[in-house]
């Protein structure tokens, strides 16, 4: 395959690999695919180095038109995919000829597929990484329709499975484990049981960069705001609202609301296949609300 071409982007695509890493002192955070696994995934289906670029596609809606033949697979939230108006399987190697359409239609669980095309998506690299970073504005623009997306030369053998066995997305409550954050001493004694005392639910005011929740509130106990300090992917900051924010891949390096939590490495990808409207449950280990409390 030596392109893609986008016949409809949907609501939101970007190219993205597993982002840009050593630029944090200049203001530029990591960024790359939401759901990093889901990405991982798709690149090893095809053969290709779990760091090579894709398509983050959300809630569904894209379309491509393959330039040449070539291989793909779709991973991530799960929904209909369909090679020239057939349906075809997610997570498993789709064999593509010259001028097949594939599209990735509205996921049934999830929030976020991935395609993968064998030898990765071969746009120029910004600062070393192929990732498009919202907050930053820096790598390839977000796609639009007709837009073409040139394909490296694959490297290696094609792996010899047809289909992987992954766990869908939930559309139940999603479990997320958490650990105390930096600034927990900030808040009331009781804010750490009441972070895991009923769900947060996921706002529409969501994004690459952050999640806003709402559910129990969360009492600070000093005042004032902080200096800018470094943030990472997966920390619950909680602003004057008391509503807290997780924020995602695009999140800024810095900022200034206390972080009561953070969720752990192995669930943030997780976190990022949850939708608008859906229930989240944070889960912290036993001793360290005794500490807290």
């Amino acid at each position: 395959m030596k392109a893609l071409d986008v016949i409809t982007p949907g609501p939101f695509s970007t190219v993205q690999d597993l982002g840009r890493f050593g630029w944090a002192a200049l203001g530029v955070g990591v960024s790359g695919a939401a759901d990093r696994d889901a990405l991982r995934l798709g690149n090893r289906l095809v053969g290709n180095a779990e760091d090579a670029a894709g398509i983050e596609v959300t809630f569904g809606g894209l379309e491509v038109r393959a330039v040449g033949a070539g291989y793909a697979a779709v991973t991530g939230a799960y929904g209909p995919v369909a090679v020239n108006g057939r349906p075809a399987a997610a997570n498993a190697v789709l064999r593509l000829a010259d001028g097949d359409r594939l599209r990735i239609g509205t996921p049934d669980a999830g929030l976020r597929a991935y395609l993968a095309v064998r030898g990765g998506i071969d746009v120029a690299p910004v600062l070393g990484s192929r990732a498009t970073d919202t907050m930053a504005g820096i790598g390839p623009d977000p796609l639009t329709p007709g837009a073409r997306l040139p394909v490296g030369d694959p490297h290696g053998d094609l792996p010899s499975v047809d289909h992987a066995p992954v766990r869908t997305p939930t559309v139940e409550v999603l479990i997320l484990r958490v650990v105390p954050g930096p600034r927990a001493d900030w808040f009331a004694p009781d804010a750490l049981d009441a972070l895991g005392s009923a769900p947060y639910e996921v706002t529409t005011d969501s994004d690459r960069i952050g999640m806003r929740l709402t559910g129990p509130p969360l009492e600070r106990t000093r005042p004032g705001e902080l200096p800018s300090e470094g943030m990472v992917r997966g920390a619950l900051q909680v602003p004057p609202s008391r509503m807290p924010t997780l924020l995602l891949a695009d999140h800024p390096v810095t900022g200034g609301y206390p972080v009561i939590a953070v969720v752990v490495a192995a669930d943030v990808d997780r976190a990022a296949q949850a939708r608008p409207g859906q229930r989240i449950r944070f889960r912290l280990p036993r001793m360290a609300r005794s500490a807290h409390g």
